[in-house]
């Protein structure tokens, strides 16, 4: 029994950790995107 809730223990430990990596990047790539559509739009009305 221990052996069992030890191993969901580590599996839900992992996945936390690779759901927040991923959840940064996702944060990332938002902030790029919307960066260089404001640039775009700011060049596009001089």
């Amino acid at each position: 029994m221990k052996n069992i809730l030890l191993s969901l223990t580590i599996i839900t430990i992992a996945l936390l950790n690779s759901g927040c990596a991923t959840w940064d990047g996702i944060k990332e790539d938002s902030s790029n995107a919307y960066d260089s559509t404001k640039d775009a739009i700011h060049d596009a009305t001089k």
